[in-house]
């Protein structure tokens, strides 16, 4: 099954095997790409053996920058850049999708400059963590706003870059897992409480960027469903979720963790999300991508074949490695010339 093709929106991936984000911080100190962070991933797709690459974490305001070096996506003259960049990676036919991101709390004021900004003016759940050091500041609904507007200004750039989709980050402790998870979102307003109340940034966000992008293209949201963690969200929130948020308007949802960001602990077996994939899948109509353990493509294959997915990320072995995929999938590698200009 890995090698089928498999339709997303409006586009048709070759193959199910997709290259998730893994930031490098390959950029320069404003973000812009380089000739470096070019050949990383080029590297990555010369076999051509991926269905689809998601580019890292793009930050889409200097608010919500995450870390020094992160790739940016918050101005019209980074534009220039992530088109070379999408250009290297369509030269063998692999898909490219933008992943756009705002750190909320899950950064520092002596990074971005300005104040943080979370759900609520509470700590995120990492005990000893610098990033509790200083309590980000509620967002109020005029900055939300504010935001909502950073996204949708971000996916259009992203569409002028060439990606085929974007991504909307709501995982791994970011600014809308902040809303998302109850351990952080301890609002009383119209975006706290409920379930539904949790989301409404992200409809909100969906709405604005499908409006904006038009109704043909790509958007995915990759959702940190559950916390994995006492009163935290759980596998029940990640399946209601999913529902929510394909009817306000995706075309794919991308699981991962919440608040215990990309790993579980004490699982480090292929797919050691599927206990939450297995029933968002079931819940959906469109596809869900898993990721976590994955370093073989038979394992992806049995992954694929019981049904907890529609699609494979790996992204650790592609870190180590840049031609895992072409071996595993059985490609024969062609020199490829990179696209600079």
């Amino acid at each position: 099954m890995i090698k089928t093709q498999i339709r997303i929106g409006n586009i048709e991936l070759k193959n199910r095997l997709i290259m998730p984000p893994v930031a490098t911080y390959l950029s320069t100190d404003d973000g812009k790409v380089t000739d470096r962070l070019i050949e990383y991933y080029g590297e990555r797709a010369k076999g051509g053996s991926i269905g689809m690459i998601i580019t890292e974490h793009c930050y889409i305001s200097q608010q919500g920058k995450a870390k020094a070096k992160q790739l940016s996506i918050a101005n019209d003259d980074d534009v220039e850049g992530l088109t070379r960049l999408v250009n290297t990676i369509h030269q063998n036919g692999t898909k490219a999708m933008a992943q756009l991101n705002h750190a909320g709390a899950t950064t520092l004021e002596s990074l971005t400059g300005t104040r943080k900004v979370s759900a609520s003016a509470s700590p995120l759940p990492m005990e000893g963590s610098p990033l509790n050091e200083v309590l980000p500041e509620a967002l109020t609904p005029e900055g939300i706003s504010e935001i909502i507007e950073g996204f949708v200004r971000a996916a259009v750039r992203a569409k002028a870059a060439g990606y085929d989709g974007v991504e909307i980050h709501s995982a791994h402790t970011y600014l809308l897992n902040q809303f998302y998870s109850p351990l952080t979102n301890k609002r009383e307003d119209e975006y706290g409480g409920s379930l539904e109340n949790r989301l409404r940034f992200h409809i909100e966000v969906i709405k604005q960027v499908r409006k904006a992008v038009g109704p043909d293209y790509l958007i995915s949201l990759r959702l940190g469903g559950c916390d994995y963690m006492e009163g935290g969200s759980t596998i029940e929130d990640a399946v209601n979720a999913a529902r929510i948020m394909e009817a306000a308007g995706i075309d794919m949802i991308d699981l991962s963790g919440g608040m215990c960001s990309y790993r579980r602990e004490g699982h480090d077996e292929p797919g050691y999300f599927k206990d939450m994939s297995i029933p968002v899948k079931a819940a959906v109509s469109i596809p869900v991508m898993l990721t976590g353990g994955i370093t073989k493509i038979r394992e992806a294959e049995d992954l694929l074949q019981e049904e907890a997915a529609a699609l494979i990320g790996v992204g650790r072995e592609l870190l180590k490695d840049p031609h895992w995929a072409d071996r595993e999938m059985g490609v024969k590698l062609v020199p490829l010339c990179f696209s600079y200009s």
